[in-house]
């Protein structure tokens, strides 16, 4: 195997420094012309490599991003960070990927062995283990170490961060809305994620929509369940029962579960049963009917959060302000749900 080519066996080759070396390499006006070409060609040759971290160790910088997700099967989370590769790439940052499956623990293992000079900052969605225990003090415990931190969609509100967020409780009282626009009285909540707060505050906007039309809240209408068997369960249950005449459905799991167990028993989408899901994957496209959903814009979610962290990271403000960026959701409407 054909040795690696280093400054110290370029300087060897040509009896020069490696300080002359990494200078002709770096096109210096220091190094002769003659000398420059002569280095350069040879460590084209070679096809020699500059070591960057080495090079971003010696500028206290690595140029590099953490990102911590919770679920990479997610959709919302894979586009998201789409999203955030292709804004850091644009200002000439890479990106790591540590996955936390949901959990505390593991989320922060991987957020404390990249806090060890291999990143210069994180950009992170909790997981949910972390928001059901509310313990976030390894988030303060990095800040404070010199690390900046972004969250973004499931955010602690005790971290004093950038964030970005998607407007859930608006979102959560709009698409309801638009059920009860339809007709619809007896409209079922569906989640399986209500330890997070993000299905916090689409519960209160779905239980606000109602109220500001005079609908009952009917509890029996509502399945809240962290357990997948659980849900599927009571779902086949509520299902079965006919009671409701639509649905909104908080996640993915619940929207695709409602639309397949509504099916299997014959009843007829949008005629019987309107579903609006708040997710907006391939699949939602690519169901008969096709899912009507909330779209969260997950790339412009993931370029913001970018944007807000190397913005952070190149400030040399000492008094600055971290914010809250709000990004706008859209009802998109397909096969699911009646017109209007």
């Amino acid at each position: 195997m054909k040795a690696k080519a280093t400054l110290k066996k370029i300087a060897l080759e040509f009896g020069v420094s490696i300080s002359t070396v990494s200078k002709a390499l770096s096109d210096s006006p220091e190094i002769s012309e003659a000398t420059k070409i002569k280095i350069q060609e040879y460590a084209a040759l070679q096809n020699y490599k500059p070591n960057s971290i080495a090079k971003n160790l010696k500028n206290q910088r690595t140029n590099t991003i953490g990102v911590i997700i919770p679920n990479i099967l997610n959709p919302f989370f894979a586009k998201v960070f789409s999203g955030i590769e292709k804004q850091a790439l644009a200002k000439g940052y890479n990106v790591i990927t540590g996955i936390s499956n949901e959990s505390f623990n593991k989320e922060q293992q991987v957020m404390d062995m990249l806090n060890n000079g291999t990143i210069d900052g994180f950009i992170v969605a909790i997981a949910e283990e972390t928001q059901s225990l509310k313990e976030y003090k390894h988030f303060k415990d990095i800040m404070n170490s010199g690390t900046p931190i972004v969250m973004f969609d499931r955010v602690a509100d005790g971290i004093n961060c950038d964030k970005v967020v998607v407007d859930d409780f608006d979102s959560a009282y709009d698409a309801t809305s638009h059920l009860i626009k339809l007709g619809s009285q007896k409209i079922a909540l569906l989640s399986t994620i209500q330890n997070l707060s993000v299905g916090k505050l689409r519960l209160d906007g779905y239980k606000k929509a109602l109220t500001d039309a005079n609908v009952p809240i009917d509890e029996n209408l509502i399945i809240q369940e962290t357990s997948i068997e659980d849900f599927d369960v009571k779902l086949q249950e509520l299902i079965s029962s006919k009671k409701m005449d639509a649905v909104f459905a908080l996640d993915e799991h619940s929207s695709t579960m409602t639309m397949r167990m509504a099916l299997k028993q014959g009843i007829k989408i949008p005629e019987e049963l309107n579903i609006i899901g708040f997710a907006d994957g391939v699949w939602s496209r690519r169901l008969t009917p096709s899912l009507s959903t909330v779209s969260q814009h997950a790339p412009e979610i993931g370029a913001k959060a970018a944007e807000l962290l190397i913005h952070k990271l190149n400030s040399k403000d000492e008094f600055y302000q971290p914010q809250t960026v709000v990004i706008k959701t859209e009802l998109r409407q397909r096969e699911s749900t009646r017109k209007l």
